[in-house]
């Protein structure tokens, strides 16, 4: 990133102390949090945030630094292909709403996993969406920590992997303390100020775009097509035309991000905190329209971006267009803009992880600890303390994994991530929510049988080996030619939940027509 990297050039005085504010402001909050005595408020803040707030934190838990600054950069890049698809990505959040929300609001006590057990065997329930849950969450929390490794180190000034492991460390630290004393309150307050805070950066910094182009859109899609490796046909469909494996993985990814939001835990756990499932309902509704909103502001900062640099300056600072965001913020605003979009990316780290750590700190503690191992006896007291153990846990956990892979291409964990909640967890949920003949088998099946199906194949896919951008460049065992395998192991999910529940129904049947035989034959004569 050469914009980012010269902010750190001069004197990074001012830098430092944003950074330090906000640190503390993170600390403050953390503190001001402490003092709870018991799971109901420790998981879920006793139920009684309202829902406008609410909506608020869930979209600060849910918009990521990858969504703040590559959806810009895709737009930047691929003109109405790249608006399509940041605009049509928004759609998930309609299925979450229709099929998800208030049925689950009112099935779950802190987890995914009480969803489950609701109507099936507790112990093998909770025990399939605790493992779910925290291959998600861990998955996704090492590729924000390493995110905010290469985001933070160069804004601060420090060069080299030393320093992107020292600030992926302090993130790391500062996750475990904002999370272990507050709970889902500090997560809660984390979440709401940094989306007031992103929601203000970005419309700014959206209005600066519109305020360079004299605020005519016209002159603004006329700018971006002209500046652009395309001409007119950067405002038309098919910049982003793919052929063959290409178009079906462009389609496999566009499912699981449609379908993958209703499955991802730290997101599914925000809908506890409301009191009923009405509020529940109002929250998913305002974070619609947040998240629509930004997609909008994210949609008039891509095209600025391309207005003013063109195809050409864009991808030589990234190939990506990840860093179209800020060299547009240094462009209009100078190191101060830079520097305050910077730190909101940052933020937005921060309140995605605090959200992570304590959605699988609960599952830790709650599904596998209180369910799974003490089988429902742990007290209230016991089961809050092994959270508390747990979020340090999984922050050192997330660490270690950050540091160990700090210096590969881990640009498809996110994906990865949607993908393993769109095929083990969302069809599990679906059929115990909606499907009355749902078994403890159906849902074993289905869980272990999405995740297994999604691993085995990504680890085959080229995202993991064969080529120069993989995890492994030097590795090639490519077997399976799709990045994102969500065409093949969301319908896996669902097939076998429907086919273990059919066969374990069977089986229940059969076993009750031979007890059934077996007792007449018991009372006949000799």
């Amino acid at each position: 990133m050469n914009t980012v990297l010269a902010v750190g050039s001069g004197d990074n005085f001012p830098v430092f102390t944003v950074f330090a504010v906000f640190v503390t402001c993170t600390l403050f909050i953390s503190v001001a949090a402490v003092g709870l005595d018991s799971l109901s408020n420790y998981y879920l803040g006793h139920r009684k945030l309202s829902w406008a707030g609410n909506g608020l934190a869930i979209f600060g838990c849910f918009m990521s630094a990858a969504g703040m600054l590559s959806n810009p950069g895709l737009v930047s890049l691929t003109g109405f292909d790249g608006v399509l698809y940041v605009l049509t990505s928004t759609a998930g959040w309609i299925v979450l709403l229709i099929l998800i929300t208030e049925t689950y609001h009112g099935s779950a006590r802190f987890t995914i996993g009480d969803v489950l057990a609701r109507r099936l065997n507790p112990r093998p329930a909770h025990t399939a969406a605790g493992v779910a849950t925290l291959i998600i969450s861990l998955l996704y929390l090492i590729a924000q920590l390493v995110g905010a490794g290469t985001l933070a180190a160069p804004i601060l000034g420090l060069d080299g992997p030393g320093a992107q492991r020292a600030v992926v460390a302090c993130l790391g630290v500062l996750m475990i303390l904002s999370v272990v004393g507050g709970g889902m309150r500090a997560a809660t307050m984390i979440q709401g100020v940094k989306a007031v805070l992103l929601l203000a950066g970005g419309g700014l910094l959206a209005l600066a775009v519109l305020w360079h182009f004299d605020m005519s859109p016209a002159a603004l899609l006329h700018a971006a097509a002209d500046r652009s490796a395309y001409g007119d046909d950067f405002l038309r469909p098919g910049v982003r035309s793919e052929e063959g494996i290409g178009k079906l993985d462009a389609l496999s990814l566009e499912l699981t991000r449609l379908l993958g939001i209703a499955g991802l835990p730290h997101v599914l756990m925000r809908l506890g905190t409301v009191a009923t499932a009405r509020e529940a309902r109002r929250s998913v509704q305002f974070a619609t329209v947040l998240i629509l909103g930004f997609s909008a502001v994210a949609v008039v900062i891509g095209l600025g971006a391309a207005g003013v640099f063109g195809n050409k300056t864009i991808t030589s600072d990234s190939s990506s267009g990840v860093t179209a965001m800020l060299l547009l913020s240094d462009s209009l605003g100078g190191p101060v803009l830079l520097t305050a979009i910077s730190c909101l990316a940052f933020a937005t780290i921060v309140a995605v992880v605090a959200g992570l750590t304590l959605t699988a700190a609960t599952t830790l503690a709650h599904d596998i600890y209180g369910m799974t191992i003490k089988r429902g006896t742990a007290t209230e007291k016991a089961e809050l303390g092994v959270a508390r153990l747990a979020v340090v846990l999984v922050g050192v956990t997330a660490i270690a994994l950050s540091l160990f892979v700090q210096n590969l291409n881990i640009s498809f964990l996110v994906a990865l991530c949607f993908t393993l909640a769109a095929s083990a967890v969302l069809p599990a949920l679906l059929y115990s929510l909606w499907w009355r003949h749902f078994t403890t088998r159906g849902a074993t099946c289905s869980v272990y049988s999405g995740l297994l199906c999604t691993l085995v194949l990504v680890a085959l896919s080229p995202a993991v080996s064969g080529n120069s951008g993989a995890l492994l460049p030097d590795a090639d065992f490519t077997i399976f030619p799709m990045r994102n395998p969500g065409l093949i192991t969301v319908p896996v999910g669902f097939l076998a939940g429907w086919l273990g529940s059919v066969m374990d129904r069977r089986r229940q049947v059969a076993e009750g027509a031979e007890g059934r035989n077996t007792g007449d034959r018991a009372v006949l004569p000799s």
